[in-house]
């Protein structure tokens, strides 16, 4: 299916020209640090958390096309949303990514899209940038449990 993938590929370039929620939070707001060594790739995720709310995230860092387009429609994707419906959302990405965490057995539902993030499915054949792709996730779940 040339044309899905077509469409895809500029998703994700779209994301990596033109990161959405560029730049940084002053305190109070949360900030977690990513990186991965393997590839150099590093993120920096700031949220504003109120009342069990996401108000506000920013991001900065730099690295590949996958890392920082992750990160600006992670940015995009969880930018108001509840605390838990992020941590859901966070499980359902990272099951598209072939993830599996330990110790949480509860269904996934994977009835509803997870829209442009879908774009980055296609990392999955190519295991070792799969890491590149959920850093920014992980780094948000770090400054979530900080908040």
């Amino acid at each position: 299916m040339p044309g899905l993938e077509d469409l895809y590929r500029e998703i994700i370039l779209d994301h990596y020209r033109t990161p959405r929620n560029r730049g940084e939070l002053a305190p109070p707001a949360v900030k977690a640090e990513g990186h991965n060594p393997l590839c150099g790739d590093e993120i920096q995720v700031y949220i504003d958390v109120a009342d069990g709310m996401v108000r506000d995230v920013k991001i900065t860092g730099q690295g590949c096309s996958i890392s920082q387009s992750s990160a600006s429609m992670m940015s995009a994707a969880v930018k108001g949303k509840s605390i838990d419906d992020i941590r859901n959302l966070v499980r359902r990405f990272k099951h598209m990514m072939s993830i599996e965490e330990e110790g949480n057995d509860s269904p996934i539902d994977e009835s509803q899209s997870l829209g442009d993030l879908e774009a980055l499915q296609g990392v999955v054949k190519f295991p070792v940038r799969i890491k590149c792709a959920v850093l920014s996730w992980n780094t948000l779940l770090d400054a979530l449990n900080n908040a």
